[in-house]
């Protein structure tokens, strides 16, 4: 048999983690010396410490292991299935993390791009054909706190364009849906960081399903704040660009986000 120190040297566990596996009834010595308190491990004790090393590194916990060290192995099994599912999760989950964190490297842009979903929302409009995006700018500076553009990009010539009224107008509801949203940043300028989310929007592969809001929010202080939210859908058929948007039914145009200057 072999003390404690010796099983610790002999398999590169740490005498504490030994004390602990004892303290949580996992792996308990063989015997325990009454006038010195040695624990002592025999052949059992050192293949079941090797077992739940193993069951670690298989990547169950220390409760996972106490209650799966002497259960049938069809329960071992489907709990390590449940741990393959969980790691492939979280492989998914710090895969897109990495992209996004290296994608912000590559960008010269600060704005910070978040995938939400968002409920529907139904707002008063007055519809608008605008003929230059300095139109909208001189818009904003008055009264409007909701816009919604319809554009296939940088505006050539005119592009339609609705005007929250609060009351009156027509009535138009956004439905519940998948959108990226964004912060201008201060100092940015609206129609740099439509620029900079819609070329994201192209590096992700996400195509526009619908008219950009775009949104200037104001606290009690007077502070205020631009957010522009485009509904977005994964690009599946090969060929298809994420700058195109699809044609909104009933509308005419096709649906996309801002490209006009504050």
């Amino acid at each position: 048999m072999w003390r404690i120190g010796q099983l610790a040297t002999m398999t590169g566990v740490s005498d504490r983690t030994l004390r602990h596996y004892d303290s949580i009834g996992l792996l308990v010595p063989a015997a325990v010396d009454r006038a010195t308190g040695y624990r002592w491990y025999g052949v059992p004790e050192l293949a079941r410490l090797e077992r739940i090393r193993g069951l670690r590194r298989l990547g169950l916990s220390l409760r996972q292991i106490t209650d799966l060290l002497d259960a049938p192995d069809d329960r071992l099994r489907q709990a390590l299935t449940e741990t393959v599912d969980a790691l492939r999760r979280d492989i998914a989950s710090l895969t897109e993390t990495m992209a996004a964190a290296e994608d912000r490297l590559a960008a010269d842009t600060p704005i910070l791009p978040r995938r939400s979903r968002v409920a529907a929302r139904r707002l008063n409009v007055r519809r608008l054909r605008v003929g230059h995006p300095a139109e909208l700018a001189a818009l904003c500076a008055t009264s409007a706190t909701v816009l919604l553009t319809w554009l296939t990009g940088h505006p050539a010539g005119g592009f339609a364009a609705a005007v929250a009224t609060g009351r009156g107008g027509e009535s138009l509801t956004l439905p519940g849906r998948d959108v990226v949203r964004v912060v201008v940043p201060p100092g940015h300028g609206v129609v740099r960081a439509g620029q900079d989310l819609f070329d994201w929007l192209h590096r992700n592969r996400l195509a526009v399903t619908g008219p950009t809001l775009e949104e200037r929010l104001v606290d009690a202080d007077g502070a205020s704040a631009t957010v522009l939210e485009v509904p977005v859908r994964p690009v599946a058929e090969p060929g298809i660009d994420a700058r195109d948007g699809d044609t909104g039914a009933g509308t005419g145009y096709r649906l996309v986000g801002p490209g006009r200057a504050h």
